[in-house]
């Protein structure tokens, strides 16, 4: 049974609203570099890379950003892993069924480690460790295993798990008393007091069989709903696209509360490995390389006199006087400023963003695209100026627009232009324009980088006045 490999499934559906302006529903922290020169997700899965001990990932994503993750995998030599694309967001217990049941199909008998893709482990050796232990109370006692970090501190913001006996039989694991819900301040600082209390890290290992039983027996409709996305699903290239119609059949529930907290077999490994599930402006500082000062600077920062603040940008220079236990950051269309200790409300103001029907919590001023890049430089009501970056072999869908029309200038690489029935290459300093209705797409066909600057104009502007004929990335 020590032979049984793990299949690590990599859950990256959350948007990290509480790290706005950084984190967007296109572009959440997962697929930021915010700890390393790489991203959350790519750190994620450097830590499963053993394959003596892993299977190749599988990853439980949303349509919005199967290309980003796509790219970012190909970038740390992942090429080869599928990917499951969920309809909607459910929570975990669905996406952790539908990927139970495709591991199935080929390992009936196999583990899968269930982890978040953002979450930060600085100690890989300790992780790896708790892996080994776990895998034992998984694979031979058929125990349903989590992780519990050992608290430094008193933590409102994290559930407990309260450890019970010890397993004689796995050296390292207990058994489950309870979980606990996050507490206030008073009961945060007795578990610590008290011992044998851990904070749920929302990492688990679990036996395939054994987690699709428990399903079967407390989720039943959410298991029917899951095979029958799975069996109806479709594939193209390394995306699998469940059926969309049976899994909104399921019951939206979390792991913990569907499995963990219904089973007489769930045991926790404790573990001190650095974590941190970067919840926060605050955690981020928390984990942060300091100055002198307390002071976590990045990017264009000048600071006179300010202590114990995370000072970022992504533009614009900050000039900080004085300044104390705050959080600044700017990008180029959006500064946060916020109190260090209030930075669990940062969601308030993403959730007013969206009833004001904003975009600031979507998108950044620079949108990835299967085939590259844009940004928007500027806008009024009837024109708009983008700057196209069109990666080399790469293409756009042969597209119309009903309302709008495009002049595109290239200002580096060559592009090679369809528009109607006519195809033209164009280089450097030339231009070409599209009229509105006509059928066009552009291509690079060369080995740099393609550079185009667009100018819009028309009575509407909006991402949805495209209709698609033909796309090589599958998109309607």
């Amino acid at each position: 049974m020590n032979n049984i490999k793990i299949t690590p499934v990599i859950l990256s559906g959350g948007s990290g609203t509480r790290l706005w302006p950084i984190s967007r529903s296109l572009y959440p922290k997962q697929l930021l570099p915010l700890v390393s020169d790489q991203t959350m997700i790519q750190e994620t899965v450097e830590r499963v890379k053993d394959p003596v001990i892993f299977n190749d990932p599988l990853f439980i994503a949303n349509e919005e950003h199967r290309f980003i993750i796509a790219e970012q995998l190909r970038k740390i030599g992942i090429e080869n892993t599928s990917i499951i694309l969920e309809p909607e967001g459910r929570n975990t217990a669905p996406a952790a069924t539908l990927a139970a049941l495709q591991i199935q199909k080929t390992d009936p008998n196999g583990l899968m480690l269930i982890m978040p893709s953002d979450h930060v482990i600085a100690h890989k050796e300790a992780f790896l460790i708790a892996i080994n232990i776990a895998k034992e109370a998984a694979s031979e006692h058929n125990l349903l295993t989590t992780f519990g970090i050992v608290p430094d501190k008193p933590e409102t913001g994290y559930g407990y798990i309260k450890c019970g006996e010890n397993l004689k039989e796995v050296y390292g694991c207990n058994l489950v008393e309870k979980f606990v819900e996050k507490p206030d301040e008073t009961k945060a600082k007795e578990y610590v007091n008290a011992g044998g209390y851990y904070w749920n890290s929302g990492i688990f290992l679990f036996p395939v069989a054994a987690y699709l039983d428990i399903i079967a027996n407390n989720e039943p409709e959410m298991l029917v709903a899951c095979k029958n996305a799975i069996e109806n699903s479709e594939s193209d290239m390394s995306f699998i696209r469940p059926d969309k119609a049976s899994f909104l059949a399921s019951p939206s529930n979390s792991i913990d509360y569907a499995v963990m907290e219904k089973t007489d077999k769930a045991a926790v490994v404790p573990v001190d490995m650095g974590w941190n599930d970067v919840g926060s402006w605050n955690a981020l500082w928390d984990i942060s390389d300091k100055d002198d000062d307390g002071n976590v600077i990045t990017g264009d920062i000048i600071s006179h006199e300010s202590k114990n603040c995370l000072m970022k940008s992504e533009g614009p220079a900050i000039a900080a006087v004085g300044l104390e236990a705050l959080i600044v950051v700017a990008t180029k269309d959006a500064v946060l400023v916020c109190d260090k200790n209030r930075t669990q409300d940062v969601k308030a103001i993403v959730d007013r963003l969206k009833a004001s029907g904003r975009a600031e919590h979507i998108s950044h001023t620079v949108v990835y695209r299967p085939w590259g890049s844009y940004q928007t430089s500027d806008m009024d009501d009837r024109f708009q100026v983008k700057r196209l970056v069109v990666n080399p072999g790469q293409v756009l869908s042969l597209q119309m627009h009903h309302h709008r029309a495009e002049h595109w200038v290239v200002v580096q690489g060559t592009a090679e232009v369809t528009i109607d029935e006519k195809v033209k290459t164009l280089s450097e300093n030339e231009s070409c324009y599209i009229p509105i209705g006509a059928k066009h797409r552009l291509r690079n066909p060369g080995k740099i980088p393609l550079y185009i600057i667009e100018v819009q104009s028309g009575s509407y502007l909006g991402e949805d006045d495209i209709v698609r004929f033909e796309d090589t990335y599958g998109r309607s």
